[in-house]
């Protein structure tokens, strides 16, 4: 008889992974540049931004089925693209392939992913997204991209926020490198961490799966420059790639009219969960400023600050069409494996449900700026929603 879950919350499956998972691997997932002010702040945020519930509506049948280009989806959320995930459990790209396929939701791959883009094509099917990093060159790049159409991926997720890899000092201090590192503080910390340990020694330690050159060896370089994903590169990657193209990592309402001007199909508000810079705005403020900049119908994908199904709600509220959950999923699959991520997906989903039901409304389309609530302490959320529903009534009318 399978064990039930003991995660109900992100906190839980914090608390959980926290003690299964050795401090070096934790704070891989956790950590965040500089002071980590930026990644508290994009959780806080949420709490700053009220519902305004509604009585006496006929809930009882509510739906979190939407579409995204062009594409059904029976939940409005899925799993970023997260490298190396298969630090935090064996099997970690493995249940996330399952959960996509079973929840029916997308799934980004990242470049730096512990899987290979052939195989994740083989596990998840259409719900698999590749996620690109530029490296090297632009040949370089675009030959991985043409392994993920050669995989039949459709969609293409091109990162642009990590010109150079932050400083992340929990790293720093762990000694954090890939491949590992086997000194005396990493053997310790491994060893008073069996449960993990002896599970990755049985699979073999996880590596980016991507990078191999011609001699078998592992060519990825994790402080390597990524500025080469400029405005000339986005030009030609569009050029060759015929699929849906999605930019990721925009907090500039003037980048992103750049970006719609040059054909992507959806742009990602996401500032790296404040990976990247200490100092970056709450990615949840940025979203309607970006909403009214491209107008009420191109599409938006948001992560950055989610950690249960009501923060999707809110997001969707505040103008992005797709949710996408990363900090939370590692968490859950480091500590209970596939088990454990299912578990709070199935608590996300869930959490939509019943804030629908409290909001009167029965369909994802229904969510926007009048589900906020408004008063003189939240000025910012006035200001905002309101060019954002001028924009949605123009569309409807």
């Amino acid at each position: 008889m399978q064990k039930s879950s003991d995660i109900f919350s992100t906190e839980d499956a914090r608390r959980l992974a926290k003690r299964r998972l050795p401090r070096l691997v934790f704070d891989f997932v956790e950590g965040a540049a500089g002071r980590e002010v930026g990644t508290a702040r994009n959780v806080s945020q949420f709490d700053n931004v009220m519902l305004q519930p509604r009585v006496m509506a006929d809930v009882a049948q509510c739906s979190l089925a939407t579409t995204l280009m062009g594409q059904s989806y029976k939940v409005p959320f899925g799993i970023a693209p997260m490298g190396m995930c298969n630090l935090v459990h064996p099997m970690a790209d493995a249940s996330i392939a399952s959960a996509a396929q079973a929840m029916d939701f997308p799934m980004g791959l990242s470049s730096a992913a512990s899987t290979s883009i052939e195989d994740m094509a083989r596990m998840a099917g259409s719900h698999a997204w590749f996620q690109l990093y530029f490296g090297g060159s632009q040949e370089a790049s675009l030959a991985m991209v043409e392994r993920a159409q050669i995989a039949g991926y459709e969609t293409l997720i091109l990162t642009v926020d990590v010109p150079q890899v932050s400083r992340r000092v929990r790293d720093l201090r762990n000694g954090f490198t890939v491949p590992f590192a086997m000194t005396p503080r990493a053997f310790w910390d491994f060893a008073t961490h069996p449960s993990w340990s002896l599970s990755t020694l049985a699979a073999g330690a996880p590596r980016p799966m991507n990078f191999t050159d011609s001699k078998g060896s592992n060519t990825f370089d994790r402080g390597a420059s990524r500025s080469g994903a400029d405005w000339a590169f986005l030009e030609r990657l569009r050029g060759k790639w015929p699929g849906k193209l999605i930019v990721k990592g925009v907090t500039s309402a003037a980048d992103a009219l750049r970006i719609r001007s040059l054909g992507a199909d959806a742009i990602y508000v996401s500032n790296h969960g404040g990976r990247q810079l200490d100092s970056v705005p709450p990615a949840i403020r940025l979203l309607p400023l970006i909403r009214a900049a491209v107008g009420p119908e191109f599409p938006l994908l948001f992560d950055s600050g989610i950690r249960n199904g009501e923060d999707i709600v809110k997001a969707l509220a505040l103008g992005a069409d797709f949710v996408m959950i990363g900090r939370p999923a590692l968490f859950a699959l480091g500590a209970e494996g596939a088990a454990g991520l299912n578990a709070l997906l199935s608590c996300f989903a869930t959490d939509i449900s019943v804030v629908m039901a409290q909001l009167g409304i029965t369909s994802i389309d229904q969510l926007g700026p009048d589900v906020i609530f408004q008063d003189a302490s939240h000025a910012h959320v006035d200001a905002e929603t309101k060019t954002q529903a001028a924009l949605r009534l123009a569309a409807k009318t």
